[in-house]
């Protein structure tokens, strides 16, 4: 793990501990750190944290005092913190279920959402489950028992469900015009890549493995020839030229078609 955020989180589980105090049952990292894919100055931190009970709205807010990076500066671009209750954490089920989300960084917009039923669904309400899959997965523990014990997967059903989800909620942004490279796009198609090799081959990857996955199993070659985008696309994580919109969207269909044939 890099050092800087090492201490970071180290710093982080001090606050949350000091406003929940025994409430708080564990601290875990999820996304590229639990991935062991962290990239400084592109990635962000992703952490779950889990409570013994519901938070009164009080100690979320004094949380969310604490852990804004006005606080607590985030090395990274951003901080992206969940909490969850330790029921909610081990339920399996595919809906949000959280007690209060945080997103606050230098090159983060802040935001707070109190309650998950405020979660506006066209913001996605899929995130959750499959961050919970991940971190049943791959989770670090900073505190508390092993992620694979703090958090329930989910079926196959409600996994592929909620990746079919995730897939119709990107094709549904706007597509970055023209042919030139597009920004983020390389994130759209190595997204698309972690999807089906966690379909394809039950192991949830980190970005870049999950393309190189689908390069060596054949896939790319078998699907019509996109290998030349999933490795320009891994390239573009260290610094190359990203890959246009439109063939990013290009690429996010066809992998949504296949896990909606293998969905039904």
């Amino acid at each position: 793990m890099d050092s800087e955020v090492r201490r970071y989180l180290t710093d982080l589980v001090g606050v949350a501990r000091d406003v929940l105090g025994d409430d708080l049952v564990g601290g875990y990292a999820a996304g590229s750190v639990g991935l062991g894919a962290y990239q400084p100055g592109r990635s962000d931190v992703d952490v779950a944290l889990v409570c013994a009970r519901p938070l009164d709205p009080d100690r979320k807010r004094r949380l969310v005092a604490g852990l804004r990076h006005e606080a607590l500066p985030c090395p990274a671009r951003g901080l992206e913190l969940v909490v969850y209750t330790a029921a909610a954490a081990r339920s399996g089920t595919p809906e949000p279920g959280f007690e209060v989300e945080l997103n606050t960084g230098a090159r983060m917009d802040f935001r707070v959402t109190w309650d998950a039923n405020e979660r506006p669904a066209s913001d996605g309400r899929f995130w959750y489950g499959l961050d919970r899959s991940i971190l049943h997965e791959c989770g670090q523990a900073l505190l508390g028992p092993p992620a694979a014990e703090a958090f329930a997967d989910l079926s196959p059903a409600d996994l592929r469900r909620l990746l079919v989800d995730a897939l119709r909620w990107w094709l549904a942004l706007p597509t970055p015009p023209g042919d030139g490279p597009a920004p983020g796009a390389e994130d759209a198609v190595l997204g698309a890549c972690r999807s089906l090799a966690k379909v394809r081959h039950g192991r949830w990857l980190s970005k870049a493995e999950a393309g190189r996955r689908l390069l060596a199993d054949g896939w790319a070659a078998d699907a019509g020839g996109p290998a030349g985008l999933i490795e320009r696309s891994i390239a573009a994580r260290a610094g190359g030229p990203a890959p246009s919109g439109p063939e990013a969207r290009a690429f996010q269909r066809r992998v949504l078609a296949e896990i909606s044939g293998i969905a039904e």
